[in-house]
């Protein structure tokens, strides 16, 4: 492997993984704690489990795509750009905000770039276009968690301070 075509996987990674810290930063604490959860609720060790092989994941796609088309695939990598921040605003909007109505809405938006990202990536690599498949099942569990937790805690799940 070129140094070039490392430098891009590093850049990639480094991109996923400063999307992760919001996650990172922004964690389930004590007002999640109170909330009422549907007995599917995964375990909290499961997230960030799940979100270190899902933002592995991300990162090796966007990477194949670069590697495959470079400045070509400029649509796609920006749909991938943009799709980090709306991913990282969530953490900010669930967690930070305590606002499970703002987030419902988010983790909308985040499938419909996921599922765009993956049919975007199709023609520069069908690999990277399958490494996405897993993050948007997550996606679509957490979107039902989301919507779940906002119907059981109404304005509990809605801070407004």
């Amino acid at each position: 492997m070129e140094i070039s075509s490392l430098v891009a996987l590093a850049a990639f990674f480094a991109a996923c993984f400063a999307t992760a810290g919001s996650g990172a930063v922004l964690k389930p604490g004590p007002w999640y704690e109170t909330l009422t959860k549907p007995p599917w609720t995964p375990p909290n060790w499961a997230f960030p489990v799940v979100w270190t092989i899902l933002f592995t994941l991300m990162a090796v796609s966007g990477w194949l795509v670069w590697e495959s088309a470079g400045a070509a695939a400029w649509t796609a990598l920006t749909l991938y750009a943009v799709h980090l921040v709306i991913n990282a605003v969530w953490s900010w909007l669930f967690f930070g905000k305590q606002r499970l109505d703002l987030a419902m809405v988010d983790v909308i938006v985040l499938w419909a770039m996921i599922a765009a990202m993956i049919i975007a990536f199709l023609p520069y690599s069908v690999l990277a276009s399958v490494l996405l498949t897993p993050y948007l099942l997550w996606v679509t569990l957490a979107a039902g968690l989301n919507f779940r937790l906002l119907q059981m805690n109404g304005a509990r799940g809605v801070q407004t301070t």
